[in-house]
């Protein structure tokens, strides 16, 4: 088989480049080891925010919600994307500097943003208990919001196929050919496929995947566990969230409460197991925020990955080492929501060559040298 480009890969971000590639007229080959959806974004919590400390976050989600906003007309498939927007808690004054440093930042880029004073809170989500929370203000943008994370990776998926893209699931990547620095051929259990490009968007695994070229990137797997609850009526359309507490939990159009937060002695690896621990933490945290949700059943309990950058930013472009070997990967737990945009950037810079700026701020160099800026708005 030969392919101008292979993609590592069946979440969100490697079915929307297999779509953005094939549209523009490539040969693409994506390769999944299990099912589309199998990884992080199959377990994510489905929400879409534009409110971050850094710029290349805010653009990469500013231009991802413009994408959303069209997708299910664009895909011809319903993706559930609605507006409901993001309330970010703030609990002392110091989350207060820091929300109105990013708020002058975000505006600046053009995102409707406001913070909002602790009498308004429950206006925006009338069943949250603000003596409970602590809550001495908070932020809030109108535009963010949710979308189903299968409609969405399948549509691509589909909309991929449409264009001639070959997708591949329950095949497993089992090594890379590098020849004088560059891509020649990669071998699955399904075959070898030659080509001169490859994709790693292999999300929490995208670190195995590089080592098969040599490469090492400073991502770390942590587990991340999530619930949700028996279906309630509508009571609020925001996700709530809060980089404090690490909680961020929202309602589902078909009444469910969804949501999660990280356990105190979570330890990086693969740990699949849920545990109880969570769902003790997740009970005590979300009643305190929303006691009225004391006595409802949660049904469901499982575990993801975040893929753990130094700075929680992710990590894009070609590799200086090894030409035609292509990051996409480092998402920190935030793939989903700027998968549109950051596919539509390594989709250009692959088909058209046309490399945005935003490919150097977040190139693998960037750990290397050393000047890089943590991203500070990250739940957990």
């Amino acid at each position: 088989m030969k392919s101008d480009v292979v993609i590592v890969g069946g979440g969100v971000n490697g079915c929307a480049l297999a779509y953005r590639l094939a549209k523009k007229g490539l040969k693409v080959i994506l390769v999944e080891r299990r099912f589309l959806t199998s990884g992080a974004t199959g377990a994510c919590g489905a929400g879409i925010r534009q409110q971050w400390s850094t710029k290349e976050n805010t653009k990469l989600a500013i231009d991802s919600v413009k994408h959303f906003e069209k997708f299910s007309r664009e895909l011809g498939m319903d993706i559930d994307f609605r507006q409901g927007g993001y309330l970010i808690i703030n609990h002392d004054e110091k989350e207060v500097e820091q929300s109105k440093k990013n708020i002058k930042m975000q505006r600046s880029l053009g995102l409707d943003v406001r913070f909002i004073d602790r009498d308004e809170i429950n206006d925006i989500v009338p069943i949250l208990d603000v003596e409970g929370m602590h809550a001495i203000g908070a932020t809030f943008c109108p535009t963010d919001g949710h979308a189903n994370p299968f409609k969405t990776t399948f549509a691509l998926a589909k909309a991929a196929r449409r264009y001639g893209a070959n997708i591949m699931t329950h095949t497993t990547l089992t090594d890379i050919v590098v020849e004088n620095h560059r891509v020649k051929k990669v071998k699955t259990t399904n075959g070898s496929i030659e080509t001169d490009a490859v994709v790693n968007a292999a999300g929490a695994w995208s670190k195995k995947i590089a080592e098969m070229v040599g490469i090492d990137i400073p991502n770390t797997p942590f587990r991340k566990e999530i619930m949700v609850t028996e279906r309630l009526k509508l009571m609020f359309e925001a996700m709530v969230i809060s980089f404090k507490d690490g909680i961020y939990f929202s309602q589902q159009k078909e009444g469910h409460i969804l949501g999660g937060l990280p356990i105190p002695e979570e330890r990086e690896g693969y740990n699949f197991m849920p545990t109880f621990m969570f769902l003790t933490h997740m009970a005590k945290t979300l009643t305190r925020y929303v006691p009225s949700l004391k006595y409802i059943n949660m049904v469901r309990h499982w575990t993801g990955f975040y893929d753990v950058t130094p700075d929680a930013r992710p990590i894009l472009g070609e590799s200086e080492e090894v030409k035609g070997f292509i990051h996409c990967h480092g998402f920190s737990g935030h793939g989903f929501m700027l998968s549109p945009k950051v596919s539509e950037v390594l989709a250009e810079y692959i088909a058209d060559d046309k490399k945005d700026e935003i490919l150097d701020s977040l190139s693998l160099k960037r750990f290397k040298t050393g000047k890089f800026t943590r991203e500070k708005s990250v739940v957990g």
